[in-house]
């Protein structure tokens, strides 16, 4: 909506991780060695650890664009299941059949599988995010996964991201077994003030414009202060501040229009509600955490809103309208709101980048099951002639 305004081809502050973003501070290049030296030497176990928003998935999915084409992985991202759901979504993610398998039998079938790729000259990796989520008996049985092995290597290669709890649940004695398995562990920490900054005009450069805004003396520090130097939180404040300064036709962000951005998200019970904030004597603390929170809560309702049986014509409709109202907005300068009343703006933004993406799932995924079915056809019929 306001890339055109600052010269940018795409919106520079979206939430997705993308690796095309990626600022390397130094925790996250140190994080990237550990990674890819982890890799390369086929480690057992590696651990990457950081606070919510810190660039974990987005550091990630850098790591899966540039592995190389020997090694199979198979990436779990909802990790509040049972053990039968881990085993099930492992062997789904490699390609393994398993409808109507038990647990012992998808076990199984996962063995034949990593050791048929190591005879083959293939490597398999398990990704597991989000592992803060696991209980203590879901870890221990991913160690057991971890027992495959020759007299020089692991056949299975697992990597764990999670939050700060992860390492806590790990200190158990009962789990001292897989602790002594993690041969690199890795914390990622929130950027300094200088990277808050670099990081900010490194997004804008991707975007197309490195120059599009100016910051005014003291909007930088403000900024930091407000996000704590979590990415995720200056994706979103920069996103506002963008946005405020395009309502005002202006081209310069001051400290003030900072200030405003985090009072709006400290206050605005609509969006963030009450009970999301921290009630103490640290102002910035309390923005980070409220907007932490709130993340939280709508990366819940994502999951739950993808089982929707919403279909395109229905999100077109409704972007649509949504897209009419902020464009009434701006034409008239906020006096008439109909037929939303007084909206916030930064949430029906929001909403629509949500639906479009959506959108873009569900042509995806009737792709996907389309190519499966033709997959599934080939490997018949190749089976039949053989």
């Amino acid at each position: 909506m306001y890339t055109s305004f600052f010269g940018l081809t795409c919106n520079p502050f979206q939430l997705t991780p993308d690796p095309e973003f990626l600022f390397l501070s130094r925790e996250h290049k140190k994080a990237l060695i550990f990674l890819n030296y982890g890799i390369s030497s086929n480690t057992g176990f590696i651990l990457i650890t950081g606070e919510v928003g810190t660039g974990k998935t987005t550091l990630l999915r850098k790591i899966l664009k540039g592995l190389p084409k020997d090694i199979k992985v198979a990436r779990v991202n909802n990790t509040l299941v049972t053990s039968e759901q881990l085993i099930s979504m492992i062997n789904d993610d490699f390609g393994i059949e398993t409808k109507g398998k038990d647990k012992t039998r998808m076990l199984r079938d996962l063995s034949d599988f990593i050791i048929n790729q190591y005879a083959q000259g293939f490597r398999t990796a398990l990704i597991i995010d989000e592992a803060q989520n696991l209980s203590s008996e879901l870890l221990e049985e991913i160690r057991l996964l971890s027992n495959l092995e020759t007299d020089k290597e692991k056949l299975l290669q697992i990597i764990l991201l999670g939050q700060p709890e992860l390492k806590v649940t790990l200190a158990a004695p009962a789990l001292r077994q897989l602790r002594q398995r993690i041969s690199i562990s890795c914390h990622i920490n929130p950027f300094d003030r200088t990277e808050s900054e670099e990081y900010v005009l490194h997004r804008l450069e991707i975007a197309g414009n490195r120059e599009a805004v100016s910051f005014l003396d003291g909007a930088l520090d403000a900024l930091h202060a407000a996000t704590r130097g979590i990415p995720r939180l200056i994706n979103i404040f920069c996103d506002f501040l963008l946005l405020g300064a395009f309502t005002e036709g202006s081209k310069e962000i001051s400290a003030d229009l900072v200030r405003e951005v985090a009072t709006d998200l400290d206050s605005e019970n609509r969006y963030w509600g009450d009970s999301l904030r921290e009630r103490d004597n640290d102002r910035g603390d309390n923005v980070s955490q409220a907007v932490l929170r709130r993340l939280d809560l709508l990366e819940s309702a994502l999951h739950r809103q993808r089982e929707s049986s919403m279909d395109i014509g229905e999100i077109a409709e409704r972007v649509a309208t949504l897209e009419s109202v902020i464009e009434k907005f701006i034409s008239t300068g906020g006096r008439e709101t109909a037929p939303v009343e007084s909206p916030h703006i930064g949430s029906i933004l929001r909403e629509i980048e949500f639906l479009k993406s959506k959108n873009i799932e569900i042509e995806q995924r009737q792709l996907a099951e389309a190519d499966s079915d033709i997959q599934k056809k080939k490997t018949f019929w190749a089976r039949k002639f053989m």
